[in-house]
């Protein structure tokens, strides 16, 4: 059985498919582990969530860990809910709704044709309310954005996990593993490097799938565990 890693797809519905049906080919019993952050700024979140799904009805094994941008939409629909409870007379108007949809939220809201994420059928939110924070495969430790090392139980800090951008891995604090992220693009050099470091604490593989036209980006990848394969698929949602 195979074990692969694909990170933050962003709304890049036919860059995933791809990927998965071009070079990964799984077989059923292969285990994908997706590290979040499905939807925003691409064109096709919801068909990146469909896909996914229907992956899973089929019988693909699968873990899909939650992303910050589910999260934002999580928090902004609890928000919304909130504020329809008050009075209208004290109803004000919900930030952190506006904020999500300047971090892409508006690209998922027109992939749903909906106004407002209220909307969203009630399935994708049990889909993304499903979501596990974390997995641990093999040596590795796969998380969305990291781990906060700076508790003695990097574990307990649930919000690390989704919104880091920085740290410092400290393995002996996680039984030895090594920390698999997303959340930050950063460059297929780097990442190709930090894979070929058989001594490297933690492996990033978010590349931008949305970043194409930036030197260096615009990939989404899939990175396989007990091989450590890389396999690059170049955006085709952006063209």
């Amino acid at each position: 059985m195979k074990k692969w890693v694909i990170p933050d797809i962003h709304g890049c519905a036919k860059t995933l498919k791809a990927l998965l049906e071009q070079q990964v080919q799984p077989a059923s019993d292969d285990l994908l582990i997706f590290l979040g952050d499905y939807i925003d700024r691409g064109p096709d979140s919801k068909g990146v969530v469909d896909y996914l799904m229907q992956l899973r009805a089929n019988g693909q094994q699968m873990i899909a860990l939650r992303g910050n941008h589910e999260e934002y939409l999580l928090l902004a629909i609890e928000k919304d809910k909130e504020l329809r409870a008050g009075s209208i007379f004290r109803r004000k108007k919900n930030h952190l709704f506006d904020k999500w949809l300047r971090h892409g939220g508006d690209d998922t809201m027109q992939s749903f044709g909906l106004k407002h994420p209220r909307k969203i059928p009630q399935a994708y939110l049990d889909w993304f309310n499903d979501l596990q924070l974390f997995t641990q495969q093999n040596n590795y430790l796969i998380v969305h954005a990291g781990l906060n090392f700076e508790r003695r139980d990097p574990l307990e800090d649930q919000h690390a996990m989704l919104w880091s951008r920085s740290f410092v891995a400290q393995p002996e604090k996680i039984g030895g593993r090594v920390v698999i992220h997303g959340h930050v693009p950063v460059s297929l050099s780097f990442i190709q490097s930090q894979i070929a470091d058989k001594t490297s604490k933690y492996i990033p593989l978010d590349n931008g799938c949305y970043l194409k036209g930036n030197e260096g980006m615009g990939n989404l990848l899939a990175f396989e565990l007990t091989t450590r394969q890389l396999l690059v698929q170049p955006s085709l949602d952006f063209l």
